[in-house]
């Protein structure tokens, strides 16, 4: 059967507060390109990405913690991961699963009728591992907050799960961001490591992934999510409290310093934790949900020999893994709700506020 000419879908129509965000149902439905495919979305996770760019906070112009409305004082030209600015409408998402309906004239036609996580990261089929080339769904492209999404055919991996689509909606953002983290710094079996905000969608994706590596987890969760980061395989799990507190009985559940820090808090806790890594440690980040802006005492990092690395765009192979860990059972999904599509303003308002354990999805 033929998809429809129209679709439902969530438009993004402005920098600002939920109120941009519109769902109609008279979208048409894009037109897969010859090496593309047209997939029917049953499921699209909320990452942070999606606040960010609503809000413009990735303007280099806003130095505040990430927040759910929008930043009056931002500059609009730079709102975007990749310091551009957003051509809306723009229809948000990334994180999506759904089967393919239409596969172009030079993508596999074996692809049609089958269930598939589609990889966010759009790269340069001559090039993949051109970061300056790549574009992310639902930025730079329309994403999956909508019935239908085209994307290249080979960013598309059919897999074999019992989980279910919501629950597999979970992964692509937050897990690959979180294996990249970990891949960056080279993690390693018997190493330590301190993961800051441990409950949300990519906190609960590295402590489980970090365990896969065989490290020593020691994660950072609200009092209300210890015993759930506990399950996930952690090794002790300290109370959110002050940044100080959280550091020192960090550390002191440890043993002692750690191997690394793999870090989507920022804010003014950074310092601390760059203090808390023993000599020629690691500290990652991914996100400054707590603010972007931190103070740093150079001499802790070349005195203590210690490297610093950032973790956005990975390279290739990664998702492809992912996928297997998947398949395997290695990892699991941590889906803290869903909402339908109509209800996207309130699931990007729960989502802002952190109340949830893991990810939010949209179901459709």
């Amino acid at each position: 059967m033929s998809p429809p000419q129209t679709m439902r879908a969530a438009l993004l129509v402005g920098h600002g507060g939920p109120e941009m965000l519109q769902v109609r149902d008279d979208v048409p439905v894009p037109a897969p390109g010859p090496e593309d495919v047209l997939i029917e979305v049953s499921a699209c996770g909320i990452n942070n990405t999606d606040i960010n760019t609503r809000v413009a906070w990735y303007s280099k112009s806003v130095t505040a913690a990430t927040s759910g409305e929008g930043y009056a004082d931002a500059d609009t030209a730079d709102s975007t991961w990749g310091g551009r600015g957003v051509e809306f409408p723009r229809i948000q998402g990334a994180d999506v699963v759904g089967r393919v309906a239409v596969a172009g004239e030079r993508a596999d036609a074996g692809l049609v009728g089958q269930r598939v996580l589609v990889e966010p990261w759009l790269k340069d089929p001559a090039d993949p591992a051109d970061r300056s080339a790549a574009r992310y769904l639902g930025s730079e492209v329309d994403g999956g907050f909508a019935e239908y999404v085209a994307v290249p055919a080979a960013n598309v991996y059919p897999l074999e799960s019992d989980l279910s689509d919501a629950e597999l909606a979970t992964f692509a953002c937050a897990s690959s961001t979180a294996e990249h983290m970990l891949a960056r710094i080279g993690l390693a079996a018997g190493e330590s490591i301190a993961v800051p905000g441990a409950s949300g969608g990519v906190g609960s994706a590295l402590v489980q992934l970090a365990c896969r590596r065989g490290a020593r987890v020691v994660a950072i969760a609200g009092r209300s999510k210890v015993s759930q980061v506990l399950e996930l395989g952690a090794s002790a799990v300290v109370p959110r409290q002050q940044p100080s507190h959280d550091i020192a009985a960090a550390v002191e559940a440890n043993g002692g310093p750690f191997t690394a820090v793999a870090d989507v808090v920022g804010g003014d806790a950074v310092g601390g934790w760059l203090d808390a890594l023993a000599g020629g440690g690691r500290y990652v980040t991914s996100g400054a949900i707590a603010g972007p802006m931190v103070e740093v005492d150079l001499r802790t990092i070349y005195l203590n020999d210690l490297e610093l690395h950032g973790a956005t765009i990975y390279g290739p192979g990664l998702f492809a893994n992912l996928v297997g860990y998947i398949e395997r059972g290695e990892i699991r999904p941590v889906l803290g709700g869903t909402f339908a599509l109509e209800h996207i303003r309130e699931a990007q308002e729960a989502f802002v506020r952190k109340e949830h354990f893991g990810n939010l999805v949209i179901t459709l």
